[in-house]
C-alpha cells in the first residue's frame, strides 16, 4: 500500500505534455503595425503573447469559452469572432458543444445575437467528418468521469491519431486522464530505469489495447490494471472501433527517462481483433 502511495507521474512526461505552448501572434503588426505601431504590439504581445499565454491560470479551451462568449454579448460578429469560433474549435470545443454554447447565450444576449453567431459557427464547424468526430468524442465525454482534456500537442510526433490529455490532480499523487481517438496508439517505447521506475495504467472508458515486445496484446477496459516494468520495449492505445482513455501513473525510479522507438507498423496493428 506504501509502495501505491508514492506513484507519481512522471515529471518529463507530464510536464511537457501539459505545457502550453506561448501564444504567438502577429495580426496587429500586419494589418496595423506602420499605422498603430502601439495598438499593434499591445494587441500581439499584451493581450496574446502574455494574456492568452496565462494557461497556468485558465486553459485555452476556457479562455475560448470567455471570449466567444464576450463577443456574442455585445453583439460582434465580424472577422474577429469568426477568428475567435476558429480558435476555439483548434483548442477542443466541438460542434455539438458550441450549439450548446450559443443556445445557452441566446437567453442572456439575446436571440437576434444567437442566430448570427450560429450562421458563422456552421461555417467554422462545417466538415462533416470532423463534426462527426466532434459528435463521437463528446458522446465519449458522457461516458466517463474524467475530462478528456486538451489536444496532446506536445507529444503528437509519437502518437499515430489524435489524442488529448488532462491533468486531475498535481497534489499528493498527481496523475493525469490520457484519451485516444479509435485507431490512435503511441509508438513502441521505454521507461528506461537503473532502479525502480516503471509506469501503471487503470483503464477510465472504451476499449484499448497493451502490448510488451514479444509478448500478445492485451485488452484494456474499464478498470483494468496494466503493471509495465522498467526497460521493457510496450506500447498502448485505442481499440481500431473505439475511444479509449486511461490514468497514467509513473513509478519513481533512478535514473529515469522515457524513450520514444518506431510506430506500431499498420500490420500489426490491424491483426488485432
Amino acid at each position: 500500500m506504501k509502495k501505491i502511495l508514492t506513484i507519481v507521474l512522471s515529471l518529463t512526461f507530464i510536464s511537457n505534455i501539459m505545457a502550453q505552448q506561448k501564444i504567438v501572434q502577429t495580426a496587429g503588426r500586419d494589418a496595423l503595425g506602420e499605422f498603430a505601431p502601439e495598438f499593434a504590439r499591445l494587441n500581439d504581445d499584451i493581450l496574446f503573447g502574455e494574456v492568452w499565454s496565462r494557461n497556468d491560470l485558465l486553459s485555452l479551451r476556457d479562455r475560448s469559452l470567455v471570449t466567444i462568449t464576450s463577443l456574442i454579448s455585445q453583439g460582434i460578429t465580424d472577422n474577429s469572432l469568426v477568428y475567435h469560433l476558429q480558435t476555439a474549435r483548434q483548442n477542443g470545443i466541438t460542434r455539438t458543444e458550441i450549439s450548446e454554447i450559443i443556445t445557452h447565450i441566446a437567453f442572456y444576449a439575446g436571440w437576434p445575437k444567437a442566430w448570427a453567431a450560429f450562421r458563422l459557427a456552421k461555417d467554422v464547424w462545417a466538415d462533416d467528418a470532423e463534426a462527426g468526430a466532434d459528435d463521437a468524442k463528446a458522446r465519449f465525454q458522457k461516458e466517463m468521469i474524467f475530462p478528456i482534456g486538451e489536444p496532446n500537442t506536445a507529444y503528437a510526433m509519437y502518437f499515430k491519431g489524435n489524442s488529448y490529455l488532462a491533468q486531475i490532480s498535481t497534489e499528493q499523487i498527481p496523475f493525469a486522464n490520457v484519451t485516444f481517438e479509435p485507431g490512435c496508439r503511441n509508438n513502441w517505447h521505454i521507461h528506461k530505469a537503473a532502479k525502480g521506475g516503471g509506469q501503471m495504467l487503470v483503464g477510465v472508458a472504451g476499449r484499448g489495447w497493451y502490448q510488451e515486445e514479444g509478448k500478445p496484446a492485451v485488452e484494456i477496459l474499464p478498470g483494468t490494471v496494466i503493471n509495465i516494468p522498467a526497460n521493457v520495449k510496450h506500447w498502448h492505445g485505442a481499440a481500431k472501433d473505439s475511444w479509449f482513455a486511461h490514468l497514467a501513473f509513473s513509478v519513481p525510479g533512478e535514473a529515469s527517462e522515457n524513450v520514444w522507438l518506431e510506430p506500431v507498423s499498420d500490420s500489426d496493428y490491424n491483426l488485432l481483433p
